[in-house]
């Protein structure tokens, strides 16, 4: 069995799909041994990893599949990887499939945004046209052929048009072939639940849950009461070691010695 077809196996099982985020190698390997059957590859953290910058499409796609294929490469579950919008027009997109791909990738986000974007949860995003998503998303689907790559549909319209609009749009992507809906920063419970109500339940709803983010952070078991299937903590590992090393290095600082 690859590693997309244990994802989307469990993607139609009863059960939440917890997906931690990795920035490295490293704490991919640690995701795996406390146990998660499955991890994300976060963008956010990437982009501090490996510039020291904030999560505003500073890294190119090269960048992006060489990280995600090392991490994929690490662990023995499957791996899902936020691909931002694709790195251009259908064309690029469909080699961006194929590179995921063979890399064992399991699982690819593919958001709506203008190029550069920029974190979800940031003011100041835009969003392409929807129709233009919707190709992207169809060369997503040729792209992958035979393989059980699930393709994630994000939008982050919800900020800029409003929640009506980004319901609309989700609509088209899963008429375009997607196969879990990504309604990006809902701002209350209240939107969560609207967005749930509005699509069939047999199609998976995929939720990103940031600290201090403007959706309600909120734990795997009320996101699944609350009728949704994949869920995302991109940042949690990210924000802890961050913090421990900034206790070290000032310990190391201020006393000479970490003992």
């Amino acid at each position: 069995m690859t590693m997309a077809t244990d994802l989307r196996q469990r993607l139609a099982g009863d059960k939440i799909i917890v997906l931690p985020g990795a920035y490295d190698a490293l704490s991919a390997k640690l995701i795996e041994q406390a146990g998660f059957r499955q991890l994300f590859t976060t963008g956010f953290g990437l982009a501090a990893s490996t510039l020291g910058e904030p999560d505003i499409g500073l890294l190119t796609q090269t960048e992006t599949l060489d990280r995600a294929r090392r991490i994929a490469q690490t662990v023995g579950v499957p791996l899902v990887a936020d691909m931002d919008t694709g790195y251009g027009n259908p064309i690029n997109v469909v080699r961006t499939v194929r590179e995921c791909i063979e890399a064992r990738i399991a699982g690819i986000i593919l958001e709506d945004q203008e190029w550069p974007k920029r974190c979800g949860h940031l003011a100041g995003k835009r969003v392409v046209p929807g129709e233009d998503h919707v190709q992207k998303l169809r060369a997503a689907i040729h792209a992958r052929g035979n393989d059980d790559l699930v393709v994630i549909a994000r939008t982050d319209a919800r900020a800029v048009h409003g929640l009506d609009d980004a319901i609309d749009r989700s609509h088209a992507n899963i008429e375009a072939g997607a196969d879990v809906v990504f309604v990006e920063a809902p701002r209350s419970v209240d939107e969560l639940k609207i967005v749930r109500a509005a699509f069939d339940d047999n199609v998976p709803l995929f939720a990103n849950m940031i600290e201090d983010g403007v959706t309600p952070f909120l734990s795997a078991t009320e996101l699944q009461d609350l009728g949704y299937k994949m869920v995302v903590y991109p940042l949690s590992g990210l924000f802890a070691a961050t913090a421990a090393l900034q206790r070290t290095y000032t310990a190391l600082m201020t006393d000479g010695t970490t003992q």
